[in-house]
């Protein structure tokens, strides 16, 4: 037996994202959203700009927080290629997040940690996710860890 971690198939990946954003639009936005919990990751909703539409997209993705910023991945679900949303946030980096402790969208400027800050967040994802090494060994091209930075008025 492989010490490998195993993904759910890409149908039951994508099935679960639908869900995850229909029960949120469903609900109000009172389901869908919650805030890290020690030592663990939360959910926020992220809207951008489509890079080809200009119309708004939004994505559930899962995050920590590092002082005022939020920390995500652009993993894909662990499968090959960018996903669309972090395509999107480099053409434009200006986007809004929900967080279950904000009310309402906040604005933020996403881009990507790169050298010792990106090793120190990765660091922080790998104290959260113990298979995270053997998940991104998966993809042939390099995880993106973004921060999303609050814009402030």
């Amino acid at each position: 037996m492989s010490d490998k971690p195993r993904l759910p198939p890409r149908w039951f990946i994508r099935t679960a994202w639908f869900v995850h954003r229909r029960i949120f639009a469903l609900t109000g936005g009172r389901f869908g959203l919650w805030r890290p919990k020690p030592g663990g990751w939360g959910t926020l909703r992220l809207t951008t700009t489509g890079r080809r539409s200009g119309r708004e997209r939004s994505v559930m993705v899962g995050y920590f927080e590092d002082g005022d910023d939020y920390v995500t991945m652009a993993m894909n679900g662990w499968g090959e290629g960018e996903p669309a949303w972090w395509l999107n946030l480099q053409a434009d980096p200006e986007a809004t997040i929900e967080v279950a402790k904000l009310a309402g969208p906040r604005p933020v400027t996403a881009r990507a940690a790169v050298g010792d800050e990106r090793e120190r967040l990765w660091d922080r994802w790998r104290r959260i996710d113990k298979n995270l090494d053997e998940y991104a060994e998966m993809r042939s091209t390099p995880t993106a860890v973004v921060l999303l930075e609050p814009r402030h008025a």
